[in-house]
């Protein structure tokens, strides 16, 4: 090999220049991407002072394995948990300003005279903004320890799956090159059934043969393993219909609940990094720098349209979902850049031939000039706030801040609601499985074996011993036994609790007369299908035996990454106070004193309500507890106190919000016959009772953090008790 060829050529010269542009970046402080992007600019073909590449086509190639990758990081980092955890404020509050702002860049387009597929585009460009941004903003701030970072952090972990989902609609209105209802649809309801599909397959095969390869899994092997199942799940994605990332970054979430996904993440990626900035330059070597001044108009409206447009989308969601206009102002401000997504959506509109040439170069300098404004954006949240709190009438804020308080309260599902969530993921889900295992003896074992004279009554038998677990589970599983009690003992619910149950049964018959029918005729399905019947309730006892071996096995695969951490987290935050996390170094002056010597509630206000040590978890420690080196403290309080703790300690570590599942923040209000009244919080043995303690009263619209012991509870004294949280709505209960 005495000549380079072209393509290692092209690569020494795009990674050469992406190394000079990001080592004057990192001196900068400024983002890596938009490096890379300024590198693929400098060595593109639309820049004429450099060497440019000769092989685009190859590079090009490079570019869709680095969105592969990209996308399987995502995933890795993203996790399907995490989207069940981040609550209803986050989806609330993502939803909004994801929604509103693809209307408002869709309207931005067609006053443009933009075309609808160009507008269309452009709206999913703008609705999404860039963790990897916002990330590196909150570090370089140092506001990772404030409330509102959860809250950004949980709209952040939404719009990735959201994202995800708009690739698969803007393929299919791209495709069809129509906006027809009845296919998006299908396309919606085909993505949740393949999402359902490999999530559960995945969770349940992945992590078992990972333990069980455990003692073979060197980080050489682990890599290997990790990305051959990424590249198979994007050769499954493919032949089923859908774009090569999203296979990507479903397998990454699916990994992403693996005991080894930190250890996947880590040795991915070098090589996401190493793809990604390929990738990155890619998206650079297609600006064309005359475009850019072209078409300053569009550039200028999209840049408004995130500084402007989604902050204010982004505040009013957080305020319908009961967040104070602070951290409401504060979430919406930090979220109005666009990024990596932004980057694969317009790439998505090149590779299908579908949007127009500038609409790429828009979205580049779209991206570059709102990553610059994004530390700037988050700095004026606080001083934005203070103008509108100042500026709005006082009865909008009184009014904001009654709603703000009236949304924290105790919230008792009714158990007609558990009932239908718990109907429609145990539908969803078994239908899921029935029909996998229908389509697959369908199309690929009868067919494998139709040499053999019996062939259908083999298909038959397997294929029923397959079904049994999961057609009992959709006709008879049941979880909420309580909430199922409950609306027995009344008469007037028995009719519709005894037609929400038969529907069930009805629909696993359902199913087994489809299977049945297409196997053989009509009369025969039918006796075929009672006799099936007679059959399955003859080993009733023995299926639901093995279908709850099933069950045990998928719920210790699913939680086998909290299993082996000994950490689950969950929490309700009131007020201005919010949860955070702080390692205690050897080095600190914390360690080895107990909490009545440390004093932190009367230093700094503060209230440790759980403390980590090793796998033992602490929950509401007591006065004697002595912290020690490596202890990890989850506190409450409010922006200001967790700082001055902070700056306390010599040595802090996991800053990020992690509140604890064990625990959580309840309040409830003191009615007029309340057993409380009149007594001090030792008096009332709140602490016994609730296995937690009073963190917070608020009286006459006053707000009192951490009180004395010694306070004294009056009528319509709203309480704030961190602890367990069936004991505290126990003790609510109890004492009204």
């Amino acid at each position: 090999m005495n000549h380079p060829s072209s393509l290692i050529a092209d690569l020494a010269l795009i990674l050469g220049a992406a190394a000079v542009i990001i080592l004057l970046f990192k001196w900068l402080k400024q983002p890596v991407v938009l490096g890379y992007i300024i590198a693929g600019l400098l060595v593109g073909p639309n820049f004429k002072l450099f060497p440019s590449i000769i092989d685009v086509a190859s590079i090009r190639i490079w570019a869709d394995i680095g969105v592969i990758f990209l996308l399987f990081g995502l995933g890795l980092e993203f996790s399907f948990r995490k989207l069940v955890k981040v609550g209803g404020v986050a989806v609330l509050t993502a939803f909004t300003g994801v929604g509103l702002t693809m209307l408002l860049g869709f309207a931005v387009g067609k006053l443009m005279g933009w075309a609808n597929m160009d507008c269309l585009f452009l709206g999913g460009i703008l609705a999404i903004a860039s963790t990897t941004i916002i990330i590196r903003a909150f570090e370089e701030l140092n506001v990772k320890t404030q409330k509102f970072t959860s809250i950004v952090m949980g709209v952040l972990v939404v719009e990735d799956l959201v994202a995800v989902v708009l690739m698969v609609l803007l393929s299919t209105v791209a495709i069809s090159r129509k906006f027809q209802g009845v296919e998006m649809l299908f396309s919606v309801l085909k993505l949740i059934f393949f999402l359902v599909l490999w999530f559960v397959s995945g969770i349940f095969f992945l992590p078992t043969i990972l333990k069980k390869m455990k003692g073979l899994m060197n980080d050489e092997t682990l890599l290997i393993v990790s990305l051959a199942l990424c590249f198979l799940m994007v050769i499954l994605a493919t032949k089923a219909g859908f774009s090569a990332p999203l296979g990507a970054f479903i397998m990454g979430s699916v990994l992403a609940e693996t005991t080894k996904a930190e250890k996947i993440e880590h040795l991915v990626s070098s090589v996401k990094n190493l793809f990604g900035a390929i990738f990155f330059v890619s998206v650079g070597m297609l600006i064309e720098p005359d475009m850019l001044f072209t078409h300053a108009g569009p550039i200028i409206a999209g840049t408004l349209v995130l500084l402007i447009g989604k902050p204010i989308f982004v505040t009013l969601g957080a305020l319908a979902t009961g967040q104070p206009l602070k951290i409401s102002v504060q979430t919406g401000m930090s979220l109005s850049q666009i990024g990596e997504f932004s980057f694969i959506i317009a790439t998505l509109g090149i590779t299908l031939d579908v949007t127009s040439d500038y609409l790429y170069p828009v979205a580049v300098a779209v991206s570059v000039l709102t990553t610059f404004t994004t530390p700037f954006m988050i700095r004026l949240s606080e001083p934005v706030y203070t103008f509108l709190n100042k500026a709005l009438p006082p009865k909008w804020i009184s009014s904001i801040n009654n709603y703000s308080h009236g949304a924290e309260d105790i919230v008792e599902i009714s158990d007609w609601r558990k009932l239908i969530r718990f109907y429609i993921i145990n539908v969803l889900v078994f239908s899921v499985v029935i029909i996998s295992i229908i389509l697959l003896s369908i199309n690929y074992f009868d067919p494998l074996i139709s040499g053999y004279k019996l062939h259908k009554i083999i298909t038959l038998i397997l294929t029923l011993a397959m079904l049994a677990p999961f057609l009992w589970a959709l006709a008879f599983r049941r979880t909420q036994r309580q909430a199922y009690a409950n609306v027995w003992t009344q008469t007037s619910q028995r009719g519709p609790l005894i037609a929400l149950l038969l529907s069930r049964v009805l629909l696993a018959i359902f199913y087994l007369g489809f299977f049945f029918n297409f196997l053989f005729s009509t009369g025969i399905a039918i006796v075929g299908v009672i006799i099936s019947c007679v059959v399955l309730s003859f080993f009733y006892n023995r299926i639901k035996r093995f279908y709850g071996k099933i069950e045990v096995r998928f719920l210790m695969n699913l939680n086998g990454r909290e299993l082996d951490d000994g950490k689950n987290y969950q929490v309700l935050i009131p007020w201005d106070t919010h949860p955070a996390t702080f390692n205690i170094s050897a080095s600190s002056d914390l360690a080895g004193k107990t909490l009545e010597e440390l004093g932190l509630r009367e230093l700094f206000g503060i209230n440790i309500a759980v403390i980590h040590r090793g796998e033992a978890i602490i929950n509401v420690p007591s006065r004697l507890e002595r912290l020690f080196p490596g202890d990890e403290i989850s506190v409450i309080g409010t922006d200001e106190q967790l700082k001055k703790l902070k700056i306390s300690l010599e040595k802090s570590v996991h800053e990020n919000f992690r509140p604890k599942r064990e625990v959580s923040l309840q309040h409830f209000t003191i009615s007029q016959n309340s057993k409380l009244i009149g007594k001090n919080i030792r008096e009332s043995d709140i602490r016994n009772l609730s296995k937690g303690l009073v963190v917070g009263i608020e009286r006459n619209g006053l707000r009192i953090l951490n009180p004395e012991s010694g306070f004294v509870f009056n009528v319509n004294d709203k309480v704030w008790i961190v602890g367990d949280e069936k004991r505290i709505r126990i003790l609510n209960k109890e004492s009204n």
